[in-house]
């Protein structure tokens, strides 16, 4: 029994193997990290990102997973309990919610935004708002890298064509300058924010 414990204590689930009541062998079963796993955790953690396990498994598994990668869990959860963990937590900041089964669907949907590894159920995948189709955790960091720079993009495009058109609007009504280089500037302005934009291409 103190080996049944240990292993317990451990994380890992238990299984007993019998026959008419005999005990022939002993099953130790344990989850296991992706290989992803703790980079993805760390590239997170450099973009100000945290994160938390919300599982179904028993807390005792879900302790050695989470403390391997150096994150807060909440273990025993059901679909319900999952959803009413992501609302709470998206009533503080906005929430992303990753999940590849169908216990996970609710949650994903409760969330700002629900994400689906590739791997997934279909109803996850249906469910998402995005899909990381690598299956690969880094993704995550990847994806959140490009939306941060799209949304900084948008912006300074926003900046780039209000501005021109707010310039060549005043000096056009000052009579400054003609409507043609009004035009053109116009035209210049849309050459800009295109070139901009397409500066996303080129990040990985």
């Amino acid at each position: 029994m103190n080996l049944f414990s240990s292993w317990r204590a451990r994380g890992q689930t238990v299984v007993l193997v019998m026959r008419d009541e005999a005990l022939l062998g002993i099953v130790a079963l344990r989850d296991t990290l992706r290989d992803d796993a703790r980079q993805a955790v760390d590239e997170l953690h450099q973009l100000g990102v945290q994160g938390i396990i919300l599982t179904g498994d028993n807390p005792r598994a879900a302790a050695a997973i989470a403390s391997e990668l150096g994150l807060a869990f909440r273990a025993g959860l059901l679909p319900a309990d999952k959803v009413q963990a992501v609302m709470a937590l998206n009533a503080q900041s906005p929430l992303a919610m990753v999940g590849d089964g169908i216990n996970d669907a609710p949650a994903m949907k409760a969330a700002t935004i629900g994400i689906a590894m590739g791997s997934g159920t279909d109803v996850a995948l249906e469910t998402a708002d995005a899909a990381l189709t690598h299956n690969r955790l880094t993704g995550l960091a990847q994806m959140i890298s490009l939306a941060r720079a799209t949304h900084a993009n948008i912006r300074q495009n926003i900046a780039i064509a209000l501005g021109l058109k707010g310039i060549f609007l005043i000096t056009t009504l000052l009579g400054l300058t003609g409507l043609w280089l009004a035009v053109l500037a116009d035209t210049g302005a849309t050459v800009l924010v295109t070139a901009n934009a397409l500066r996303l291409l080129r990040k990985k």
